[in-house]
């Protein structure tokens, strides 16, 4: 009974840390996506000056690179409307989530040797880009990162398409375990967070067993691309904000466990 409440106690000041970054950016999080609001995301207020703040130069690079595998070849085209299941766009927003906390994580450690000028050399770099380029001539996705929860939305953003950026290919140098290190949440209570926060906004979907199997009721909203734009780019926003509040909170309730 007390770790259950100990636990949701974390959650609760987790959750209220991230919220508060976002009203200390002045920025408003999304809300619940329901019927009567499709076709009606793209109004709401853009922010993507704000959001880019928030991250390095090179973090917000991959977080580019990230949207534009999701909007394929639409991202010039954000006033195209499309019907979707809110389940799908669900999906998106979470994986969104976990690349963002994924993205924060290995940025801090490469900010870090790129002060203490511990970086790679040129040598290695280029040695490092090349590889890339082969790679994504051929098709290819990096072997560990394929394997990055969410399905075919393709959270790791590495493989086929992506432009090459410094922080991608210090991804790409990192070893298999190193990599998946950074691709895992650390605790039980950032789970949790997710899960809830995504169902808050898109709720969960109907699920009606038939004799056929078990099919899933979702229902569709309509919604231009430059609206999901924002939706991902909230989203690994939250992400990184979530890492940030974690790590400060088991600074000194050392809840995460190694």
């Amino acid at each position: 009974m007390k770790a259950n409440e100990r636990r949701k106690a974390l959650e609760e000041i987790l959750y209220a840390l991230v919220v508060q970054k976002f009203i200390d950016a002045n920025i408003s999080l999304t809300p619940s996506v329901t019927t009567d609001m499709s076709g009606k995301i793209d109004l709401w207020p853009d922010e993507d000056g704000k959001l880019q703040q928030l991250h390095s130069r090179e973090a917000y690079e991959m977080i580019q690179n990230h949207l534009s595998l999701i909007l394929g070849n639409k991202v010039g085209d954000l006033k195209s409307i499309a019907e979707i299941s809110k389940f799908r766009v669900g999906q998106v927003y979470a994986a969104s989530v976990m690349y963002g906390y994924f993205l924060k994580r290995v940025d801090q450690r490469f900010q870090l040797e790129k002060t203490m000028k511990v970086l790679p050399n040129e040598t290695e770099e280029n040695s490092v880009h090349q590889t890339i380029e082969e790679d994504t001539s051929q098709g290819m996705s990096h072997p560990e990162v394929s394997t990055w929860p969410g399905g075919d939305v393709s959270p790791g953003g590495f493989g086929y398409g992506m432009k090459a950026t410094r922080l991608r290919n210090y991804v790409m140098s990192l070893d298999g375990d190193t990599l998946q290190r950074f691709a895992t949440i650390r605790s039980k209570e950032a789970i949790s967070i997710i899960e809830k926060h995504t169902e808050a906004l898109f709720g969960r979907p109907e699920i009606v067993v038939t004799p056929e199997g078990a099919v899933s009721k979702d229902e569709n909203v309509k919604i231009n691309f430059g609206g999901l734009k924002k939706l991902v780019l909230e989203a690994a926003t939250f992400g990184s904000f979530l890492w940030d509040v974690e790590s400060y909170v088991d600074s000194r309730y050392h809840f995460v466990l190694n």
